[in-house]
């Protein structure tokens, strides 16, 4: 029997485990088994923002269930496509289960897309699986932490790509919220040297996010008077509408540009409606780092962003080596296990959960 990790989308904290038929494959389709996955708050943020950018699309479950996109690394099972051979091990985004079908098109050395019908609608880059004997940031002795870093690392890369390709809006300083969080310090890791970077965390964190060495100053949310009024881009990693606002506030006009990334405090409030228009300075909007990424394979090509991503990821990973304690679990109770610690906030930010399946 195959299993499932079911996570019910009105109250993300009621879970059940299920067993379920093996799927059974046709013509033009594979089996994945799911074999080594992570678990960090940006999947948190893919089920806070699962219905607004259609997150619980890519893996669907019968309401009020719903499966949580995980990024890590499966082995083809079953196959009945030419060219795809059985235990071809694959980079890409998984659901919180035991298999994976999925209808590979444009297939290569390098891996294919999932040409499955429910996910045609859903944005390219979450649809492709890389083979690791052609992936030029593949390293078998980091398989951890590509599984805990590599989707975030590529948030943070197309971020801080994103800001320096628009010239940081003209700003000398940037403000990252939720600034123990990966995607967080791997922004600021990209951004060093490029515009003067303050971190905002917790007070209990500020110890970690000081010794990473990646910001040039650390504030806590009640600090955020203490930044200087000068032109600023704030990057909102936590997702919380009070210290969203009280930026805005305090910053006003030097305020050019508002990113909302993720929500790491996800019990605060994502909306950015009417409230987000009333704030002082640039509106805050959304960044998708899907169309930075787009935009990058029109001026790049798809093989100058994936040179360009594994050179700074070959930068960024010895260095994070030692910023990580992984904690690796086994069997789908663990991954239950830490997607409950993980959502109730209860991660140390120094901890990356790896669960073998």
């Amino acid at each position: 029997m195959a299993w499932d990790l079911l996570v019910d989308r009105a109250d993300l904290a009621r879970t059940e485990l299920v067993e379920v038929p093996t799927p059974r494959i046709g013509a033009g389709q594979a089996l994945l088994k799911v074999d080594r996955v992570g678990m960090t708050a940006n999947n948190v943020t893919y089920a806070v923002f699962g219905d607004a950018m259609r997150y619980w699309d890519f893996f669907p479950a019968e309401a009020p269930w719903g499966r949580v996109p995980l990024w890590g690394f499966g082995v083809v099972e079953h196959s009945a496509v030419p060219g795809l051979a059985e235990g071809t091990r694959l980079y890409g985004y998984y659901p919180t289960g035991s298999h994976l079908v999925v209808e590979p098109t444009k297939l290569d050395a390098r891996g294919f897309r999932d040409a499955s019908a429910h996910r045609q609608h859903l944005p390219t880059p979450y649809n492709g699986l890389t083979t690791t004997g052609e992936d030029p940031a593949y390293e078998a002795a980091r398989e951890d932490l590509q599984v805990l870093y590599r989707p975030l690392f590529l948030t943070s890369f197309m971020l801080a790509d994103f800001l320096t390709d628009n010239d940081l809006f003209g700003a000398g300083t940037a403000v990252i919220s939720s600034a123990s969080s990966k995607t967080a310090y791997g922004a600021a890791f990209l951004l060093q040297g490029r515009t003067r970077t303050v971190g905002l965390t917790s007070e209990a964190n500020v110890g970690f996010t000081e010794s990473l060495g990646c910001y040039d100053q650390v504030l806590t949310y009640d600090e955020v008077g203490q930044l200087p009024t000068s032109r600023t881009v704030y990057i909102d990693v936590a997702g919380n509408a009070g210290v969203r606002r009280a930026v805005h506030e305090h910053l006003g006009e030097a305020l050019v540009h508002s990113a909302v990334v993720g929500a790491a405090h996800h019990t605060a409030e994502p909306d950015l409606g009417g409230g987000a228009g009333s704030l002082p300075g640039a509106r805050p909007t959304f960044f998708f780092a899907p169309d930075q990424m787009r935009k990058r394979y029109a001026d790049w090509g798809p093989a100058g962003v994936e040179r360009e991503h594994a050179a700074a990821w070959r930068r960024f990973a010895p260095v994070v080596e030692g910023w990580v304690e992984v904690i690796l679990g086994t069997g789908p109770e663990a991954l239950q296990a830490d997607w409950l610690e993980t959502l109730a906030g209860q991660t140390r930010p120094r901890t990356g959960h790896v669960v073998q399946l």
